[in-house]
């Protein structure tokens, strides 16, 4: 194989337009999270994407022996400390018992000390259905303001309408119909991959957890939630980690998330493990307020591209609203 691409910030830049339509998309984040615990019927303000908390626990990342010499000096350490936090995507706490099967699986990376190294929230879809960031804010806006009843659902469909024809490319198509096939699936049988790039020292990767020998079938008759906490009080969870390098920008588009990347390998460099019985408490304030945003990262594990750069602010907004609420309404639990 060649040498992977190194990278480079023009990959991330925005232009004058994206910015300020990224302005008024940080004012629907505000406005959506501090009205959140009413839309929500609960007693916090929520997150204005993965609301629902499944389960959070500790765990650790242990790094492969014969690891690629490339990467030794990136992973100094045999094993790192953990926090996981496993989700959906929902933009609301659903209640019922049948909730859409898009899940998430956030990934804090701690020192001995327990400083952050990296931030990774995972899914378990490969692939993002918008490559243009000016489609993207608006959808986005438009999805906070029907929640919010301040737009109409007409506005709202003529934004879904424009990314309709993104959704089209064999890659994406092939994965929906691995996503319904598996709909009814446990949660933690899924494959779980980065929205993206990222940055793994000089080099740009994509990153697949691949989990070991988990039934897809676990507890299939209760709610998703209790069916984790139970599996993880019962028995330990493994998950292969992979990454899949960037050697050809025309085989590995930083900014088109639309499509698999091809002509390159995944490469395992680890594995993530979560001990029997090794859940924290996920309604503590605590944990309720924890943040994946992934540019806390140190700057070797970065996100890449322009879509990924979105997060930065929005995390950052989301979080420091859900703050000012929550102490407002003194949640404590």
């Amino acid at each position: 194989m060649p040498d992977p691409l190194k990278y480079n910030r023009d990959y991330d830049k925005l232009t004058d337009e994206e910015k300020i339509l990224f302005e008024i998309n940080k004012k629907s984040i505000s406005d959506f999270v501090e009205q959140s615990a009413s839309l929500s019927d609960v007693n916090y303000a929520t997150r204005n994407a993965h609301a629902k908390t499944y389960a959070v626990a500790n765990g650790k990342f242990i790094i492969s022996e014969n690891i690629s010499p490339k990467l030794q000096h990136i992973f100094d350490k045999k094993v790192y400390d953990l926090t996981i936090r496993l989700s959906n995507a929902h933009l609301k706490i659903i209640k019922g018992k049948k909730e859409i099967p898009a899940y998430g699986f956030a990934v804090k990376i701690k020192d001995e000390q327990g400083n952050l190294i990296a931030n990774y929230p995972l899914v378990n879809f490969p692939l993002f259905p918008i490559n243009s960031v000016c489609t993207f804010l608006k959808l986005f806006t438009s999805i906070n303001q029907f929640y919010i009843k301040k737009w109409s659902s007409f506005s709202l469909l003529a934004q879904i309408a424009k990314v309709i024809p993104s959704t089209c490319t064999p890659s994406f198509i092939k994965n929906l119909f691995k996503l319904f096939h598996k709909r009814n699936d446990f949660i933690l049988s899924f494959d779980f991959h980065s929205v993206g790039a990222y940055r793994l020292g000089d080099y740009m990767v994509k990153i697949k957890l691949a989990p070991q020998f988990v039934d897809k079938k676990f507890n299939k008759n209760k709610k998703m939630k209790q069916a984790v906490e139970e599996y993880l009080k019962s028995r330990a969870f493994t998950a292969n980690v992979y990454v899949q390098f960037c050697y050809d920008i025309k085989d590995q588009p930083i900014n088109q998330l639309n499509v698999e990347w091809k002509n390159s390998p995944f490469i395992k460099i680890g594995e993530l493990k979560i001990g029997k019985d090794n859940l924290l408490n996920p309604a503590s304030c605590e944990n309720e307020l924890l943040s994946f945003n992934p540019y806390e990262s140190k700057a070797l594990f970065q996100p890449v591209g322009k879509i990924q750069r979105l997060r930065e602010e929005a995390y950052k907004v989301s979080l420091k609203t859900r703050v000012k609420i929550n102490k407002l309404l003194k949640y404590d639990t």
